[in-house]
């Protein structure tokens, strides 16, 4: 697999779990420790990005493109990635991302997550 595919596997998974509302389904695609800057103040760990997804409103809806990417080391991955949210009572919100995936044994996991705005 390259590390395109790598990149849109963990972010496809990522977004499924976002639609659906799961905020420890997306969780589990960070590493125990990542550290994670969504619009809010930063956290560290799955706890803090599941207590963020949870206070997310219901029928979030993310759409991604990613713009860069690069082989940091064997088991990291960076990517650079515009995202659209959407939401069903406001306008959608436009950001850029930065992730860094780390390989774990066989999975990729976002071991750091950065949110811009522009």
């Amino acid at each position: 697999m390259n590390d395109l595919d790598i990149l849109h596997g963990v972010l496809d998974q990522w977004k499924d779990a976002i639609i659906e509302h799961d905020p420890k389904r997306v969780a589990s695609y960070f590493t125990e420790d990542a550290i994670f800057q969504g619009l809010h103040p930063y956290g560290v760990g799955r706890d803090a990005v599941a207590e963020y997804y949870d206070s997310q409103p219901l029928g979030l809806s993310p759409s991604y493109r990613i713009l860069e990417h690069r082989r940091l080391s064997e088991d990291l991955i960076l990517g650079y990635v515009a995202v659209d949210f959407a939401f069903t009572d406001r306008p959608e919100l436009s950001v850029y991302l930065s992730v860094v995936l780390r390989r774990t044994g066989e999975t990729w996991l976002i071991d750091h997550y950065q949110v811009s705005r522009l």
